[in-house]
């Protein structure tokens, strides 16, 4: 068995989750730690496995395959994230109810 990948959050990812933990704090602060929790370790367990989510129809844009990672039960967040030299680079996520990423 391998060794997991280290996983990092970019800063527009950082970003993305700040925003989102934002709103939904500011509408449910309990739901939003709750979100938070769990987004962030499903962002954690991406290592373990990265190969395991499918290429993102937004890799198109990219010079390198960019996968898709899911979270949340019924509207689910997409969690955008590239394996580069040896580690998970989670790049961008969005909300299942909005458009595809436009990178």
């Amino acid at each position: 068995m391998t060794a997991p990948l280290p996983v990092f959050i970019t800063p527009n990812a950082a970003e993305d989750l700040t925003a989102s933990w934002v709103w939904l704090r500011d509408r449910n602060p309990r739901a939003a730690d709750e979100w938070l929790a769990g987004i962030r370790e499903t962002i954690l367990a991406i290592g373990a496995m990265p190969d395991v989510h499918p290429i993102a129809p937004e890799s198109r844009d990219f010079d390198l395959p960019v996968r898709r990672a899911l979270y949340g039960k019924a509207t689910r967040w997409r969690i955008y994230y590239a394996v580069i030299e040896g580690a998970v680079q989670v790049l961008h996520v969005r909300h299942g109810r909005r458009s595809d990423w436009q990178p």
